[in-house]
């Protein structure tokens, strides 16, 4: 009767020196879980920031700041601040660590080359080759300079901006007539005049018209009244 009491206490012991161990492995394992959640951090955004804000950012989170010493072109964020970082803006990093960031050298500003007398594209050309760019084309239409070459710019040479805005000249604008009444008109004859002033003239088609003696223009395009250039087509339909 010893022996069995003695065994049943032995038995209760090892069972509640198990259980006691399996809680103590439990929340050891919660405790550890909960350290390491507790010392990780979502990186915040840092671009467009200062160094010294940034500094103050992280240092609140437990981080650090590594600034590396290249710097990045960029048109939009002012030169010495961050344009780029390291890990990237929301992924999630243990304390202590640092933050590796690039600050931007401002825009690209390069000395704008003289324009003046070159085609309008090479002019364009040119202006992709220096990373510089285009803002706008403005065209004037004059016989004091050459068809199409470039007839000033803004900014003048040898300023110093990225941005450059051309004026060019298209040459000088065409005369333009107004398309007469033909209709009734002895083709070959309207045709003739036509063609003397400088239209392309083609009799297209040809047809029976009750009263109408033969060659007499019936219809026409362009129609009367229309603005017409030299060198624009017109068509004419004559009776037969």
């Amino acid at each position: 009767m010893t022996i069995r009491t003695s065994v049943w206490s032995a038995g209760k012991v090892l069972v509640l020196g198990s259980a006691l161990l399996a809680t103590y492995v439990l929340f050891a394992a919660a405790g550890m879980r909960i350290a390491l959640v507790t010392s990780e951090v979502k990186i915040p955004p840092l671009a467009g920031r200062s160094v010294n804000d940034a500094t103050a950012t992280l240092g609140a989170l437990g981080l650090s700041l590594r600034v590396e010493e290249s710097r990045r072109l960029d048109p939009k964020i002012p030169a010495g601040h961050i344009v780029q970082q390291d890990p990237e803006a929301g992924s999630v990093a243990r304390r202590n660590r640092s933050v590796k960031v690039w600050l931007s050298g401002g825009p690209k500003v390069t000395t704008i080359p003289s324009l003046v007398g070159e085609t309008d594209r090479t002019a364009q050309v040119r202006l992709s080759q220096e990373g510089l760019t285009l803002t706008s084309v403005a065209e004037i239409r004059a016989n004091d300079y050459p068809t199409g070459v470039v007839v000033a710019q803004a900014p003048p040479p040898n300023a110093r901006s990225d941005r450059v805005a051309l004026l060019v000249n298209r040459g000088e604008q065409a005369a333009s007539y107004v398309m007469p009444d033909l209709i009734g008109v002895e083709g070959e004859r309207a045709a003739g005049s036509l063609r003397e002033a400088g239209f392309r003239v083609a009799v297209v088609a040809s047809q029976p018209y009750p009263g109408v003696p033969a060659g007499i223009v019936l219809r026409q395009s362009p129609q009367a009244g229309f603005q017409i250039t030299p060198g624009e087509p017109i068509s004419l339909e004559v009776s037969r």
